[in-house]
């Protein structure tokens, strides 16, 4: 029986979806995305799969076993404020420190800063008579009809979901768990987050922000993976099905159901995943993966082949205290549309011509011109194979757009308007990557760069140039690069306890026994995933610490022999060269104590990962594969020449290009400078090199 594996990644613009079969052979696909039921387009997608093979679907989805899926359903809740009506019950007296967050004002020097509305009302922010200390012991006891008369309100109002985020809960559980029983009886179809169980964290503001997060997205994370789910059961779809999470795991649906916020901003998660894999084939342990889609750009770094990690981000500007791969994301895709500011100067994006109407090109009636539309006029794309001649451009239009949109006001030629929009692009873009960077004390000169995504070939050797990065690797599934990562993804849950104290105060006895309990719960979830050996989880072990009386503090990652034995003096001392490495300086000769804040543990279990087809050398002579020739505008030059045009699938491993160029493939085109030549690798993905660093690239790929 065959057996496929379908990796799918749900963006603004399009779909992507990454088909593997048992043999190594892998196939991509791309379909619009429908943004009012995004499950239209995933089905879409499968339907594409099963014709190609004279199949019907039922009869397709016999032969697959897996499908990992990432989506952007609770992003989009979030940034377009329309997840569900969602009430807080919460400790008497802070039932506002949702809206005063830290009390920190984000833009010290804005004389117009406005606060970000809160995702609760406050009317609806319930205050419960109760209160716990720092160590869990009781202070006022909960008064349960508090919790009765939030619930009628609540009901009268018709509210769909319910966070419990009560001070000091993270040190003892007992009146949320009293709360949480009225309100399951009262409300037995609400959707309910409790912050002792969701995030038994320190940091009140975090945890509430984070718990009403959950809520406001679950019951439409929910509502759609409901869809999908009876859609592929009406299919008889017998296979597992697998949810991306923001932390570059994998989870099971009902669970991502019940923790509705791990998927924020899960979307990208695959793509330092994926980086890590392609990276590694070339003998590299480090690079930066970029992915520009048609909406967003995406910039991640990989260090030791582990993605930067961060215990602290924001959606919309509000908190999310979950761990998640630290990708920084900006309004940079195909669909950028061009614009002038007050000042008269070009800008592009954050607005997005997304996937309908889309830019001018895709003559589906979108009237401002978009990056796209410049790559059109420069000639980095053909008009009759953009999605391998399925989508039609419109280059007339293109020009027109940017004629009378941009180029008239700007006083330049068409020419000269489309290389501002590319350039501006490509500027923000090459900002993004130096955020995952030189923001951490990294150099992205040191780091190969990973491009992926339908538009970043075109963008990506402007992009290294800016940032005088020397090799980039190009995957062949470059434009489902996220859908390909979700296929790479272990199944991983986090779990955080608070434990405040000093080093030299550590009671070792609670301190095996928080850590035991964690390893116990993540067990027991995995095993509800079908991990049925211990001998197929592994357990990672860290800690936050800091400096005594410090603010913020460091994730520490140790190790099982330093947990077992509690290595005390090794773990100081990893502490120290963190910090040193993150912020210039360390206190490990001035005898400042050190101070455990929270322990963390994330249990994975592995997952059977898909098995990409190795070509024969086929020696350096690439004149096979050439297409045709057309005109590009080269950006330094200034100026159209004549390149050679290539076929991207006929290359194989070991040919050899020199720039200028154009690689072409259905579902990418790469435009290669001058400064840069490519060699292509053993799996199909293409390696761009500045010339002087050929032959350490031969010698990387054998060839």
């Amino acid at each position: 029986m065959t057996r496929y594996k379908i990796g799918i990644d749900v963006g603004g613009t399009f779909t992507d979806f990454l088909l593997t079969h048992e043999d190594g052979s892998s196939y991509t696909y791309k379909v619009l995305s429908t943004p009012d039921d995004p499950s239209i387009a995933t089905m879409k997608g499968i339907a594409e799969m099963a014709s190609d093979r004279n199949l019907s679907v039922k009869k397709f989805l016999k032969d697959v076993s897996v499908i990992v899926h990432g989506t952007t359903v609770t992003t989009n809740a979030v940034l377009t404020s329309t997840g569900a009506k969602t009430a807080l019950l919460t400790t008497k007296g802070v039932r506002d420190a949702l809206e005063m967050r830290r009390g920190i004002r984000e833009e010290q020097y804005n004389n117009r800063y406005r606060n970000v509305e809160p995702l609760v009302e406050r009317y609806l922010r319930w205050p419960v008579e109760e209160r716990l200390d720092y160590k869990g012991d009781v202070i006022a006891a909960i008064k349960a009809k508090d919790v009765e008369k939030g619930a009628g309100l609540f009901l009268k109002e018709g509210v769909e979901a319910v966070a419990i985020c009560f001070m000091n809960s993270f040190a003892g559980s007992r009146h949320e768990e009293i709360a949480a029983r009225i309100i399951k009886k009262k409300m037995p179809s609400a959707y309910l987050t409790v912050s002792s169980s969701f995030l038994p964290s320190i940091r009140f503001y975090d945890r509430v922000s984070t718990t009403v997060l959950n809520s406001y997205v679950g019951p439409i994370l929910k509502k759609y993976l409901d869809a999908l789910l009876k859609k592929l059961a009406a299919e008889d779809y017998q296979g597992m099905i697998l949810i991306m999470q923001s932390n570059g795991g994998v989870i099971s649906p009902q669970i991502a159901m019940d923790n509705a916020a791990v998927t924020l901003l899960s979307g990208p998660a695959g793509g330092p995943v994926a980086g890590i894999v392609y990276a590694g084939v070339q003998k590299y342990d480090d690079c930066i993966t970029m992915d520009m889609g048609g909406t967003s750009f995406d910039a991640a770094l990989i260090k030791n082949k582990t993605p930067f990690v961060t215990t602290v981000g924001e959606v919309n500007r509000l908190r999310l205290a979950l761990p998640m791969l630290n990708v920084v994301t900006i309004g940079a895709g195909g669909g950028s549309i061009g614009w002038m500011d007050e000042g008269g100067l070009l800008r592009m994006g954050p607005q997005s011509a997304a996937s309908k109407p889309g830019p001018v090109c895709y003559d589906l009636g979108g009237e401002l011109p978009a990056c796209t539309d410049a790559d059109l006029v420069l000639g980095y794309l053909h008009k009759d194979f953009f999605a391998g001649g399925r989508i039609k451009l419109n280059l007339d239009k293109a020009k027109k757009a940017i004629e009378e949109r941009l180029a008239r006001k700007l006083k330049m030629s068409l020419e000269e308007t489309a290389l501002g929009m590319y350039n501006v692009i490509n500027a923000n873009m090459a900002a993004a990557v130096r955020e995952v960077s030189v923001k951490y004390g990294q150099d992205p000169r040191d780091f190969p760069l990973v491009v992926a995504g339908g538009a970043g070939p075109n963008h990506a050797c402007m992009i290294a140039l800016e940032l005088e990065i020397p090799v980039m690797i190009v995957p062949r599934e470059s434009s489902i690069f996220c859908a390909a990562g979700m296929l790479m993804s272990d199944l991983k849950h986090h779990f955080v306890r608070t434990y405040s104290t000093s080093f030299n105060k550590i009671d070792v006895r609670k301190f095996h026994s928080m850590f035991d309990r964690m390893k116990k719960e993540g067990v027991a979830l995995l095993k509800t995933e079908n991990v049925s050996s211990l001998s197929g989880i592994e357990f990672v072990y860290s800690m936050d610490l800091r400096y005594i009386n410090q603010y913020h503090e460091v994730n520490v990652e140790v190790t099982a022999e330093e947990v077992k034995h509690l290595e005390l003096a090794s773990i100081r001392q990893k502490f120290h060269q963190k910090h040193n490495a993150l912020f210039g300086y360390s206190l490990e000769n001035e005898g400042t104590q050190v101070e455990l804040i929270n322990m963390r543990m994330v249990c994975i279990g592995s997952t059977e990962k898909p098995r990409f087809m190795e070509q024969e050398f086929a020696g350096g002579d690439a004149s096979g594969a050439i297409k045709n020739r057309r005109n590009v505008y080269l950006p330094r030059e200034k100026k159209f020449v004549e390149v050679d045009v290539y076929d991207g699938l006929k290359l194989r491993y070991g040919n050899s290009i020199k720039g200028p160029a154009v690689i072409e493939q259905v579902n990418t085109t790469a435009f290669v400078t001058p400064e840069y030549h490519v060699l292509v690798d053993k799996y199909g993905s293409y390696t761009l090199f500045l010339k002087e660093k050929e032959e350490e690239i031969r010698q990387r790929l054998e060839c």
